[in-house]
């Protein structure tokens, strides 16, 4: 351990990782804020609790079966249908499935539904409103908790993935996964409050989701999105809608001044 963190390559393949980490735990964040929302306040710290911590012990198992994880890129079924040929000569798209990109299209297709269910109860309201009773409660946080954890699998494999692909040293994958989800878990409390409290936010992140669930469909059909672009897209949204939230901000203030 201290041989492999004398060398300055190491510590440049962490900070590249725990960055990458990070980023790609916001996806995961997002998810875990606007599913937790729907839950009593006093419920929501511990939903959120689960799914992150979930979500460390899942990325902690995977990194453990390393072997198995990367297995998982053997192909399984293959339709025999592919796309045309991109730029360097490689399928657009394919069929040939591995368990990889089987979980991904599971997981992106669960993602779209959820999102888009989500953007029709807020558009119409009042048509799928959950019910009073106390056993209604338990089975809406049982379902949220199963929720959160199915995306954690699909977040998780994603995860680790990349870290086999940017560093082969153990030590610094675990390292940067428990630093990502710690951030995880001290960033959740804030962002759920602000999701919470800019109902336009929620519509933004929601778009994001279903963006996100699309892109992991594509993924698993061997389609590869650049992760530069997503990301590129949704700071570019996010600004839009800082800006705003600025002007709503301005005009309030402006109202309340004049109404005095």
């Amino acid at each position: 351990m201290l041989e492999l963190f004398s060398q300055p390559q190491a510590w440049a393949a962490l900070a590249a990782l725990i960055t990458m980490e990070v980023v790609l735990g916001i996806d995961n964040l997002i998810f875990i804020s606007i599913i937790t929302n729907k839950l009593p306040a006093e419920r929501q710290p511990l939903a959120r609790g689960i799914g992150i911590g979930m979500a460390l012990i899942l990325r902690l198992l995977l990194l453990s079966v390393i072997a198995h994880i990367m297995a998982l890129t053997t192909t399984v079924v293959d339709f025999g249908i592919s796309g045309p040929l991109g730029p360097h000569g490689e399928p657009t798209f394919e069929t040939a499935l591995s368990w990889r990109d089987i979980i991904l299209l599971v997981g992106g297709i669960f993602l779209v539904f959820k999102a888009s269910t989500e953007i029709h109860e807020k558009v119409a309201p009042g048509e799928t409103a959950m019910a009073g009773p106390k056993e209604a409660a338990k089975a809406a946080f049982a379902m949220v908790v199963a929720q959160i954890i199915a995306l954690d699998v699909v977040f998780s494999l994603d995860s680790i993935l990349t870290a086999i692909g940017m560093t082969k040293h153990l030590p610094i994958m675990v390292i940067a996964v428990v630093f990502a989800v710690a951030v995880m878990a001290l960033a959740a409390g804030p962002t759920s409050r602000f999701v919470q409290a800019n109902p336009t936010v929620v519509m933004l992140a929601l778009a994001f989701l279903l963006m996100i669930g699309m892109v992991l469909i594509a993924d698993g059909f061997g389609a590869h999105v650049p992760k530069g672009y997503i990301y590129a897209a949704m700071a570019f949204a996010a600004l839009v809608e800082f800006l705003n939230m600025l002007a709503r901000r301005r005009r309030q203030r402006a109202t309340a001044i004049a109404g005095h």
